[in-house]
C-alpha cells in the first residue's frame, strides 16, 4: 500500500494502536502527525519515525478541546502542505453499569471516544477537502455491537461512534472523502494490560482473555493497524460507510461468562 505524498493524522498516536498505525503509515510513505494527550508521548514515536527516515510531527492534543483539535489540524497541514488521512483513534474506558458510575465519568468517556471524533473530524475534514478528498478511519470497538457487564459508557460510546461513521461517510462521499470504522476485540495495549492488572499478573490474565478468541489469543496492535492502513490507502477506494470487525472470532462464537 503506496501512501507517497499522503499526510495523515493518528490521535492517540503516543501508544497501542495508535503507535502501531503511526509507524505503519509513516512505513507506506505518509507524513504523520502523531498527536496524542501525553506530548512528550508523541513526540517520541515522531522522533523513532523520523529516525527510520519517515516524516512525522508529534502534537500535543486533548481531542475533547475544539481549540486543540483545530490547532492539531492546523500544525500538521501547515508542517507537510496539506492533510489527506485521519485515523480518530484516542479513547478512554471507564468501567461501570449505569447506576455505578459517576455523571462526570460517563461525561468523559462520551467527551473523548465520541465528541474526539467529531471535533478532530470537523477540523481535519475542510483540509481534506481542499485536496480533492481523503479518506477518515473511526476506532469503534466489538463493545459497540456486543458487550459484557460493566462497560456501559464505553459500549455506548463505541455504538455511538459506529453510528457517526455511517453519517458521516454520506455526508462526505461527494467530496471523495471515505469514512469507515473498525472494531477491534482485545489487543494487547497499555490500556489493556493496565484493566488486566486490577485481575492479576498482566500477562496471565491476558493470557486467558485471548482464549475466549477462536484464535486463542489477543491481538497485536501491529495487526489492527495494518486494518487502518488498508482503510486509509487507496487500495479501499470504494469502500465507505463501513464497519470491520477484527477480533480474531470473538464475535462468531457463543463464549458464556
Amino acid at each position: 500500500m503506496d501512501l507517497a505524498a499522503k499526510v495523515a493524522i493518528v490521535t492517540g498516536g503516543g501508544a497501542g494502536i495508535g503507535r502501531a498505525a503511526a509507524i505503519g503509515l509513516a512505513e507506506a510513505g505518509a507524513a504523520v502527525g502523531v498527536a496524542d494527550l501525553d506530548l512528550a508521548a508523541a513526540e517520541a514515536v515522531a522522533t523513532e519515525i523520523r529516525r527510520s527516515g519517515g516524516r512525522a510531527l508529534g502534537v500535543g492534543v486533548d481531542v475533547s478541546r475544539a481549540e486543540d483539535a483545530e490547532r492539531m489540524a492546523s500544525l500538521t497541514a501547515a508542517e507537510f502542505g496539506g492533510l489527506d488521512l485521519l485515523y480518530n483513534n484516542a479513547a478512554i474506558q471507564i468501567y461501570g453499569s449505569v447506576t455505578e458510575l459517576e455523571e462526570p465519568a460517563w461525561d468523559q468517556v462520551f467527551a473523548v471516544n465520541v465528541k474526539g471524533v467529531y471535533l478532530c473530524s470537523r477540523a481535519c475534514i475542510p483540509h481534506l477537502r481542499s485536496r480533492g478528498g481523503g479518506a477518515i478511519v473511526n476506532a469503534a470497538s466489538v463493545q459497540g455491537l456486543a458487550t459484557q457487564k460493566r462497560v456501559s459508557a464505553y459500549a455506548a460510546s463505541k455504538g455511538a461512534v459506529i453510528a457517526l461513521t455511517r453519517s458521516m461517510a454520506l455526508d462526505y462521499a461527494s467530496d471523495g472523502i471515505r469514512v469507515n470504522c473498525i472494531c477491534p476485540g482485545s489487543v494487547d495495549t497499555p490500556m489493556l494490560r493496565k484493566n488486566a492488572a486490577a485481575e492479576g499478573d498482566p500477562d496471565a490474565v491476558l493470557a486467558r482473555w485471548g482464549r475466549v478468541h477462536p484464535l486463542g489469543r489477543v491481538a497485536r496492535p501491529e495487526e489492527i493497524a495494518n486494518l487502518v492502513t488498508f482503510l486509509l490507502s487507496d487500495a479501499a477506494s470504494f469502500i465507505t460507510g463501513a464497519t470491520y470487525v477484527i477480533d480474531g472470532g470473538l464475535l462468531a462464537a457463543f463464549a458464556p461468562e
